[in-house]
């Protein structure tokens, strides 16, 4: 059976391109998975205070934190669209001002939304003088699909999103790189059940098998499309250009 250069070169170019995607697919997906038991254990190891001192948020993202200060309310900012349990609501973000000097931002919960006034703001408590907040150092509050970013401007109370290096600039506070997702209650009617980290590590599983399955059937095309040229060859059909050149 001859091999015809041209579709033979087509079919080892898609098997190659998908195959390699295939292992890229996996490869992301041994990423997340490592990513994912690092977060695990970070949860599980020794609570890291936060004080004045600044902390790169590589060092202490995802790991267990506990800081101690005095809300700021009137920094409040309130994320808008974060559905709980398919009920429309907020997230609290507040600067809380150090102790020892410095601010870190706090996402304190999440609040009902005021169904008959889009821009009222449920009541919930904040407490007042020195608090303890024990939680998880994240790199943002939460980040929600926006087109633009007029509802992320500054001033704005209620924003889609918040960026705490562009906060810090707005405001001037001198803020940690990170945002603690507060876990202990402090009494002030905010629901903190936080959804987990999503990996998404089954999608790249998946993706994985797309790219190798597109790959199987490559193969399974140019071997059947070689068979049929075969017996067109041998029915004495106008032979088409092999790889070697010769017809």
């Amino acid at each position: 059976m001859k091999i015809r250069f041209w579709p033979a070169l087509i079919i080892l170019i898609v098997m190659a391109v998908t195959v390699r995607l295939g292992f890229w697919q996996r490869d992301r997906a041994h990423q997340k998975e490592q990513l994912n038991a690092r977060i695990v254990a970070f949860e599980n190891a020794p609570v890291q205070r936060v004080g004045a001192t600044p902390i790169a948020l590589k060092d202490i993202e995802f790991h267990r934190v506990l800081a101690r200060g005095t809300f700021m309310p009137d920094r409040v900012v309130y994320l808008d669209n974060r559905p709980y349990n398919d009920q429309p609501g907020f997230y609290v973000v507040m600067p809380l001002k150090l102790d020892g000097g410095g601010v870190v931002l706090v996402n304190r919960g999440w609040l009902p939304r005021n169904l008959a006034d889009r821009t009222g703001i449920e009541p919930y408590d904040t407490p007042a003088g020195e608090v303890e907040v024990e939680g998880i150092a994240r790199a943002n509050a939460s980040q929600a699909f926006e087109l633009g970013h007029g509802g992320s401007a500054a001033e704005l109370k209620i924003r889609q999103n918040l960026d705490v290096a562009k906060y810090a600039a707005e405001t001037g506070l001198p803020l940690q790189p990170f945002v603690i997702q507060q876990l202990n209650n402090s009494g002030d009617k905010l629901v903190r059940d936080w959804p987990a980290p999503t990996m998404g590590v089954d999608t790249n599983y998946g993706y994985m098998l797309q790219w190798w399955g597109m790959a199987l059937a490559a193969l399974g095309f140019g071997l059947y499309a070689a068979r049929r040229a075969a017996k067109k060859d041998s029915t004495g059909q106008p032979a088409q250009e092999t790889i070697d050149g010769k017809v």
